[in-house]
């Protein structure tokens, strides 16, 4: 029994060790590009500043274009799940050299994805673009806003879409992205001739942004 045991330990012990651990820069880049993405959904900007340059100095020291240009497109996703500025010319600079998964997100975010491309993107954002009505599958909120927000400025975002993204940014607490897609709201409401409904998100938005009403 002791024997058994013994060996067990040792193949366990192996099967670890086979596993190579992620260089410290990955590590160090990754919860850096978390923590911006965070940091900027909540208004923190200056935090989210300093993360997001932590971030690129990680990824800088290996000088691989392709994970350079990650991290850029992170960047830019996640101001596009705020619905803000979808331009990204840290990557376009990055583009030539960067690999095709790269090149292909890019587009994606750009809007000029090629539907022969779709299979390289990541598969939420894949998922989403093939059924826009998958969009409520998607478990992570970060995943779930772009996909709508892309779907939104594509005119493919479902009926129930912009709902979706406001309670997601809600629960998640981001306050960038819930003021964006509740004024959104707010601009379908009044477009609808809706003055109960506009007025209950302008309710809602004034509690966001700390006046009383």
């Amino acid at each position: 029994m002791k024997r058994a045991a013994l060996i067990l330990a040792v193949s366990l012990l192996a099967a670890c060790a086979s596993h190579t651990p992620p260089p410290d820069w990955l590590l160090r880049a990754d919860a850096a590009r978390d923590a911006h993405a965070r940091f900027w959904m909540e208004g923190r900007d200056k935090l989210a500043d300093g993360q997001l340059a932590l971030a690129r100095a990680a990824v800088r020291q290996t000088g691989d274009a392709s994970a350079m240009a990650r991290i850029e497109l992170h960047a830019c996703a996640v101001r596009m799940a705020a619905l803000a500025a979808a331009d990204c010319p840290a990557f376009a600079e990055l583009a030539d050299d960067a690999g095709r998964r790269e090149q292909v997100y890019g587009a994606y975010l750009a809007g000029h994805l090629d539907n022969a491309d779709i299979g390289l993107l990541p598969e939420a954002q894949a998922l989403a673009w093939r059924n826009p009505a998958a969009l409520k599958e998607l478990a992570d909120p970060l995943s779930r806003l772009l996909a709508a927000a892309v779907l939104f400025r594509s005119n493919r975002l479902p009926p129930d879409g912009i709902a979706l993204a406001i309670d997601t940014a809600s629960a998640q607490g981001w306050r960038r992205p819930l003021l964006a897609w509740l004024t959104l709201e707010r601009e379908r409401r009044q477009r609808n001739g809706d003055a109960e409904g506009t007025a209950a998100i302008e309710r809602r938005l004034a509690r966001i942004v700390g006046e009383r009403r």
